[in-house]
Formats: C-alpha cells, sequence, structure tokens
C-alpha cells in the first residue's frame, strides 16, 4: 500500500483538494477527520466535525479512542486499498495517523501549497472565518445518516478520474457542531410558512394547523397537524404531503430532515 499524506494550516483548502489529488495519483482511498472513505463511501470511522468541542475534533481525527481506531484499522485491512491520502493540519499529525492506524511508511508527503494556488487557499480560509464551512470529501447522501440536522450543500464538479469515468463525485459542505459562528436554528413560524406553501400546491389538503420541529445535533425532525379534504384518500394524501414537506425544508434550508410526522386532525370539505 502506498501511503500518501496532504498536510496544512486548517481551513486551507485540504479536503476540498483532495478528491482532485485523488484522482491525479490514482488515490483509493481517504483517511480525513476521523473518517475511513472508500472510492467516494464512508466506510468506517466517525467525523471529527460532529464533535461538541475543537478539542474533541482533534481527538477523533487523531483516532484517539481504541474503539474508534480499530474500527478503522480493520476495514482498511478488509478493503485492503493499493494507495491511501492521510489529510492533517501539519507533517507531524499527518506522521501520528499513519503511526497511530498502522499503516506502511509514507510514500510522499505533500503539502497544500504544492497543490492550491495562493488566491485558492486565501478563498477558502476566507469561507472558514466568515461563513464557517467545512468541506467533506465525500458525496451528501453518504453523510445524511451522520450528519442529520447539519448545515449541508453538495459541491460538483465535472472531471474524469478514479472515483468516476464521467464526472468526479461531489463534495459535501457541513457546518460543524463545534463553529465559533454558533449553531443555525429553524423557528416553528418558518416550518409552518413551509408547511402553508406546500399544502397551497396539494389540493387534498385543507389547512394546517400547527408545525413544528425539534432541531438536535442528530436530527431535524417535524411534526405537522393538518386537515384532509373529503374525497381524498386519506392515508395516500397524508404520505404525499409528508415526501413534499421534507423535500421543500431541505430545498430551502439546507438542513437534512430525517422525519416528517403528520397528525390528521380533521376530515373536511
Amino acid at each position: 500500500m502506498k501511503v500518501y499524506t496532504l498536510s496544512g494550516k486548517s481551513g486551507t483548502g485540504k479536503s476540498f483538494q483532495a478528491m482532485n489529488l485523488c484522482n491525479e495519483l490514482n488515490i483509493e482511498s481517504i483517511i480525513d477527520d476521523g473518517l475511513f472513505i472508500y472510492h467516494s463511501r464512508v466506510e468506517a470511522g466517525m467525523s471529527a466535525k460532529r464533535q461538541d468541542t475543537r478539542v474533541g475534533a482533534i481527538k477523533t481525527a487523531l483516532f484517539t479512542l481504541e474503539e474508534h481506531r480499530d474500527s478503522v484499522v480493520s476495514k482498511i485491512a478488509l478493503r485492503n486499498p493499493d494507495s491511501i491520502l492521510v489529510i492533517g493540519t501539519s507533517d507531524r499529525m499527518v506522521e501520528k495517523i499513519v503511526k497511530r492506524l498502522n499503516l506502511p511508511d509514507i510514500y510522499r508527503k505533500i503539502h497544500i501549497e504544492d497543490i492550491s494556488g495562493a488566491d485558492d487557499i486565501k478563498t477558502a480560509k476566507r469561507q472558514r472565518i466568515y461563513q464557517g464551512k467545512h468541506v467533506i470529501p465525500v458525496p451528501t447522501l453518504e453523510l445524511k445518516r451522520d450528519f442529520a440536522g447539519y448545515f449541508m450543500d453538495p459541491l460538483r464538479f465535472f472531471r474524469g478520474g478514479i472515483f468516476g469515468s464521467e464526472h468526479q463525485p461531489e463534495r459535501t459542505v457541513v457546518r460543524p457542531t463545534f463553529s465559533y459562528m454558533g449553531r443555525y436554528y429553524i423557528s416553528d413560524s418558518v416550518i409552518m410558512d413551509i408547511a402553508n406553501c406546500v399544502a397551497a400546491e396539494s389540493p387534498a389538503i385543507s389547512k394546517i394547523f400547527k408545525a413544528y420541529e425539534n432541531t438536535s445535533p442528530d436530527s431535524l425532525d417535524v411534526s405537522i397537524s393538518l386537515g384532509v379534504k373529503k374525497g381524498f384518500k386519506v392515508w395516500q394524501s397524508a404520505e404525499e404531503f409528508q415526501r413534499l414537506l421534507a423535500m421543500q425544508i431541505e430545498a430551502m434550508t439546507a438542513f437534512n430532515v430525517v422525519r416528517v410526522d403528520i397528525e390528521i386532525k380533521s376530515i373536511n370539505t
């Protein structure tokens, strides 16, 4: 197994550039912020970006917990990639990760300045400082289970390479729990407004009585109380509204909706 490392200061665009580097060097897998990524799929680990504190995030990225480390080591052994890219904020950090995961000696060390221009690095730093954005080099669907209730936004780039013959797999932008910019939340009134908009386009729904949400780091749960018009199939109408509402909330807010509970309060004309 060839072990490559990519190091650079926090917020310089390492995770964003990781896909480009993997395509150029035919690298099959990535270790980034506590995750083992193989062919654009999260195979094992837990993301440092889910930790509540910056110290917790660093410990996760260094695989301090034995259970976390062991799960990643066993999955790497199972997949047995020909090459792997280890990402960290310094040469010392990536060396620690390589040693911690029992990987072979480093084949090649790469620094962010070697593959990214000064303007790109400056732009990445600006987005980190002013918008609190972090990139994870896997598609959004791969992260929805683990980043439910987080601000998420896919990034797509078309280019050939090992991760896709027609296009490069998307990256995902997230706002971590430990972001110093605070946390996003969605008020009940916003959910109510979106629900009313969806209901206006749904001929079976007569009225939205109540709408509220329960946002946590693990989920965005939405509950809706509504009325259904006579002449429509209640169960089918509720399921259709449930699907459309979840889709519109995700489209308008960039939050991942875990569930939408529907209460049928009335059936009327």
